[in-house]
């Protein structure tokens, strides 16, 4: 279980309680595992998946972008929530999203989707279009860079969802000096001191945190 903020027991319970990933999901979170060892603790939770796909609906983003896609889970949890409009994923990993690239075929949701690889900071800089909700989960030190390259292109009442923001819990911990768990703290404090936008942090899987740009 990739909750790592919740007391097991509670994160288990929610689980039993969350509409269950289809046998699809489950198949690529298998291969994933297989295939990526343990790299695979960089898919996103079956939680997080369902509330991505149920973030979508309610928002119906025309423009959706997802930073980091990996293997392709969430990416499939967007495009699902989607009602005519398209999701841009932009990631570096050719080996990785040949994946992705299978298993949205296999959802049926390929047309629905735009892959663009490269460094997704210089990428995303020659993307144009006005987006109306992103999904960043991607390397951490260049969360700062993602973040103002969306908010620069995000509509007024557009959301971004952010993964890993608890950190496994380090970022409360003062304990905690290593490097990793300080990116983490440096962005959720450019977060919360941001005038643009109002902001929550969700303690599910490794922490998600929702920031709306106002109006």
């Amino acid at each position: 279980m990739k909750d790592f903020v919740l007391d097991q027991p509670i994160a288990q319970y929610i689980t039993d309680h969350t509409t269950r990933p289809d046998a699809l999901l489950d198949a690529l979170a298998a291969e994933t595992r297989q295939a990526t060892g343990d790299r695979a603790g960089m898919q996103i939770s079956p939680t997080q998946g369902r509330l991505l796909t149920m973030l979508t609906e309610l928002l119906a983003p025309s423009v959706a972008v997802e930073v980091g896609t990996f293997t392709g889970y969430s990416s499939i949890c967007l495009a699902r929530g989607l009602r005519g409009g398209h999701l841009h994923c932009f990631d570096l990993s050719a080996e990785w999203t040949a994946m992705a690239e299978r298993y949205w075929r296999e959802a049926g949701v390929a047309d629905r989707i735009t892959l663009t690889l490269g460094p997704a900071v210089e990428t995303l800089a020659g993307f144009e279009a006005t987006i109306d909700l992103t999904f960043i989960d991607a390397d951490k030190p260049n969360y700062p860079a993602y973040y103002e390259l969306i908010m620069a292109r995000l509509r007024p009442g557009g959301l971004i969802l952010v993964d890993n923001t608890l950190w496994t819990g380090h970022v409360a911990d003062p304990s905690r000096t290593d490097p990793s768990t300080q990116t983490m703290r440096d962005f959720n404090d450019l977060v919360i001191e941001d005038p643009r936008v109002t902001t929550t942090i969700l303690p599910i899987a490794d922490g998600l945190t929702m920031i709306r740009k106002n109006d």
